[in-house]
């Protein structure tokens, strides 16, 4: 039989690294170049299905400016899981690791954290390759690490499936 759940999200990184277009793409299955500068925290919806059982994931997302920062560890209570995402194009987007990790596991030091390369689809100004982005991996105790691409949607599905599966397989 299956079971209904609920699973609090939060997708967090610097500003400019694809995290409200990400879920854009996954929410709405499109691409949208022109988002703007998230301030403070939004929200999405989606309904999933992760084998048996029917999940809705509320989606936060967390505005990656440094500003905004002091907000953020005022929605972080309730999370099952995060998404912390880092543009491979840009170098200077893994500086602050550390403080985003900080911030999504401030009220649950083993809240389950995927890592996400973006912008795999420009291929040819990729500036970081997997095995250094592997030792933040273990650095920072994250479960797993995927690349993905918002504009062709590549992997997009991935992550939240993987995401999801390993939340529910901690249930």
């Amino acid at each position: 039989m299956a079971k209904k759940f609920i699973l609090k999200i939060l997708t967090a990184g610097d500003g400019g690294v694809g995290k409200t277009t990400l879920l854009h793409r996954f929410v709405e299955g499109r691409f949208s170049s022109s988002t703007r500068m998230t301030i403070g925290v939004e929200f999405f919806l989606k309904d999933v299905e992760v084998g048996e059982d029917n999940v809705t994931l509320q989606l936060w997302d967390f505005g990656g400016q440094e500003r905004f920062r002091f907000l953020l560890h005022n929605y972080v209570l309730g999370a099952k899981g995060a998404f912390l995402m880092f543009d491979l194009t840009r170098p200077n987007t893994l500086e602050k690791l550390q403080q985003w990790v900080d911030i999504c596991r401030s009220s649950d030091p083993n809240l389950p954290i995927l890592f996400l390369g973006t912008k795999i689809d420009l291929a040819e100004e990729i500036m970081i390759d997997d095995d250094y982005v592997r030792s933040f991996v273990d650095e920072f105790n994250m479960f797993d690490y995927l690349k993905v691409s918002s504009k062709t949607g590549e992997n997009v599905d991935k992550a939240f499936q993987t995401l999801t599966r390993k939340v529910l397989d901690l249930k």
